[in-house]
């Protein structure tokens, strides 16, 4: 201070009030400790007390800084203000050597007479700061706020008259410092997504701000400065994949960071539904966009999925007590571990000790508030895939209460396609473990069967699905039967391996439900009328009476089938009148593992000892490639060849030896005699022919 006072010059920081930094000032006779109370650096000429028509008196130009008085940023232009900062930084950083900069932070470590240093260090924590800079400033700086983080007061306190404060040195001098920690908050999320900064310095920039979350808070888990970090993550247009595996790598295994995760996750979530709302009624007034136009919501839902789905899910069953914690790990423990060993574990004492299963409950009611408002925003294709692909196994077992997802999965399950069958199996585990009604879920199941979802990726867990759902034996026999028609007349049209998983499911369903075994027993695939010529011929030309016509014009001619393949309703699609025949048809089948597993249709599974259930699941990933390696790898004891012993020389040998079986003779005559034999036949029969034709019994 003597130095400052004997020199009559000093510096001044960047304030709110004022835009120039280190600028040097003409001295006064200002007594500095009244300053010290006003401005947040030593100034020895400038008082913002002062009237402005003072200051407006005062000349800036750009060609002689050093001649510069601080005025305030309202009187300078924003173009001069900016070039002048810009070219004093550049300059000050070109003439700075890292030795300089480590002089500076051993400096501000050692005595708080050197807390001027600690504007320099910030201004080198840039993007456009060589990475050995930052990485120097860096560590002078964390070194000396992280001991000082539990005593600085919250960012929005301010100096109030009332609890006199105002005047308070001290309070002033902390309230300055958590103003410089904001700045290099800020600073540090800037480097860390400016796309100029390498991997290794956005590391040690991420690690360094956890430390600061860590204890950012009063010695406590700093949330809303995690929740910043968050959002600006989530919010830039860089790429940010390293970002994200470094936070699912090294710090989602801590449990209090995973639940500030589910909070920020949760609030940007209804954020974006809250935008996405008001662009929808943006575009219908004003036909604009709105304030994220389609692709950057795309983007920021793929990186809020990303952080959501890689979070470890926390096993409720198992009871873990040593749970790790980022800030503050251990305390919790070892509080609990004295009280058990003293003996004096109060109820008072067991609410402030967080148990396993006080962080279940906790940690289970985060996870679905932000697993639904994440399911609420206009998800991408592609993200509805994966989430309804891994929704069965690491989302419903964790949530409080799984029903709540039931309108998400109803209207997935209702769109129809690929989106449907990857809905089955969340929708199928509510249905059975969690009581959700679903009235429809059949007629929906029904209409799902179709020849394309015999080539869909999913098909192997869908066709597992079906047969679960089809194992009831309180299914009416209707819907057992519509569905074995179904799967029958789809084997005709899809590949081979198609065909081997409709043999297995109408297997099951035969052997579970023996009322639809009259589709196998029934002859002829149909209904045909019986063998009385005067009954058809009534039926055909309408000759009966009242009594007799509305059951005649039910009868069928042979051959056709009365099923209704486009029936979207299992109830009227006719199948318990139908047949099976198109499993009879796979009798022959080019395909010889196809003709083959057919033939376990035959035996009688009615007889419940006697068969067993095949497994849906060893046929329903099939393919080609799967049918042809079986072939290949099979053993064949004999093959039949067709060979020559000798190649011959002509196609009509004299000897007839090398054409067994076959005779290129022909006797004209013979010919003749048989033709006249068989035109002889004919006469007769016609003339001895009645006059009405009877009909032939085929």
């Amino acid at each position: 201070m003597t130095e400052i006072r004997k020199k009559k010059v000093a510096t001044i920081k960047k304030t709110p009030s004022s835009s120039c930094s280190n600028v040097p000032c003409a001295a006064s006779n200002v007594d500095v400790k009244q300053l010290e109370n006003v401005e947040d650096c030593f100034v020895s000429d400038f008082d913002p007390s002062e009237p402005v028509t003072q200051l407006s008196k005062i000349s800036v130009t750009s060609d002689d800084i050093a001649a510069v008085v601080p005025v305030p940023a309202e009187l300078l232009p924003e173009a001069a203000m900016a070039s002048i900062l810009s070219k004093k930084q550049k300059q000050k950083q070109k003439s700075t050597k890292l030795s300089d900069l480590k002089t500076l932070g051993n400096q501000l470590l050692s005595s708080r007479a050197h807390i001027n240093n600690l504007p320099k260090l910030l201004s080198f924590v840039s993007p456009a700061s060589p990475p050995q800079f930052v990485v120097e400033s860096l560590l002078s700086l964390q070194s000396f706020f992280t001991p000082l983080l539990p005593d600085l007061p919250p960012s929005s306190s301010k100096p109030s008259a009332a609890d006199g404060s105002h005047d308070d040195p001290d309070f002033i001098y902390r309230t300055w410092l958590r103003s410089k920690f904001d700045e290099l908050v800020e600073a540090l999320v800037e480097v860390l997504l400016s796309p100029q900064s390498d991997e290794t310095l956005k590391e040690v920039v991420l690690d360094t701000i956890m430390e600061f979350v860590k204890f950012g808070n009063g010695g406590k888990f700093h949330s809303a400065m995690y929740h910043r970090l968050l959002r600006s993550i989530v919010y830039t247009t860089e790429p940010v994949n390293l970002l994200l595996d470094l936070l699912s790598s090294k710090y989602f295994k801590y449990i209090d960071v995973r639940y500030f995760t589910y909070i920020s996750l949760e609030k940007l979530a209804k954020t974006l539904d809250a935008n996405g709302i008001s662009e929808d009624k943006n575009v219908k007034k004003d036909g604009n966009d709105g304030e994220h136009p389609r692709e950057s919501m795309d983007q920021l839902i793929h990186k809020i999925h990303y952080l959501i789905s890689h979070i470890p899910s926390l096993e409720s069953s198992v009871e873990k007590t040593d749970h790790e914690m980022w800030s503050g790990s251990g305390e919790y423990e070892e509080l609990a571990g004295k009280m058990k060993a003293d003996g004096k574990q109060t109820e008072k004492h067991k609410d402030k000790v967080l148990s396993a299963d006080n962080i279940a409950k906790k940690m289970k009611l985060k996870f679905t508030k932000a697993w639904l408002s994440f399911l609420r925003l206009p998800l991408p294709i592609d993200v509805y895939k994966e989430v309804l692909a891994t929704l069965h196994q690491a989302v419903i077992p964790f949530l409080a209460n799984p029903v709540l997802l039931c309108d998400f999965l109803t209207r997935s399950y209702d769109i129809g396609g690929v989106i449907s069958v990857m809905a089955l199996s969340s929708l199928f585990i509510l249905m059975t473990k969690h009581g959700l009604e679903y009235p429809n879920f059949y007629e929906k199941l029904y209409a799902l069967l179709a020849p394309s979802i015999f080539m869909a990726k999913h098909r192997s867990k869908f066709f597992q699905l079906v047969d679960a759902c089809l194992k009831s034996p309180l299914l009416p026999a209707y819907l057992a039967a519509a569905f074995a028609k179904k799967l029958s007349r789809l084997s005709i049209s899809v590949p081979p391996s198609g065909a081997l998983v409709i043999i297995a499911l109408v297997h099951n369903l035969l052997r579970r439900h023996p009322s639809i075994n009259c589709l196998v027993n029934r002859g002829g695939g149909v209904e045909t009328v019986k063998d009385d010529p005067e009954a058809e011929q009534r039926a055909a030309d309408g000759a009966d009476g009242t009594g007799t016509g509305s059951a005649d014009k039910s009868i069928k001619k042979s051959g056709i089938d009365p099923f209704d393949n486009e029936q979207s309703d299992p109830m009227k699609s006719n199948a318990m009148r139908s047949s099976l025949w198109e499993i009879d048809t796979l009798r022959h089948h080019y395909c010889p593992a196809v003709s083959r597993f057919v033939l376990s249709l035959e035996n009688d599974l009615t007889v419940r000892a006697k068969t067993t259930e095949i497994s849906v699941g060893d046929f329903s990933s099939g393919s080609y490639a799967t049918i042809f390696g079986e072939q290949v790898r099979r053993r064949i004891k004999s093959a039949p060849l067709a060979y020559y012993k000798a190649a011959p020389t002509s196609l009509f040998s004299d000897s007839e030896s090398q054409f067994l079986g076959w005779t290129f003779t022909c006797e004209d005559s013979k010919r003749k005699n048989d033709s006249a034999d068989e035109n002889g036949k004919i006469d007769k029969e016609c003339d001895h022919s009645p006059a009405k034709r009877q009909r032939v019994k085929c």
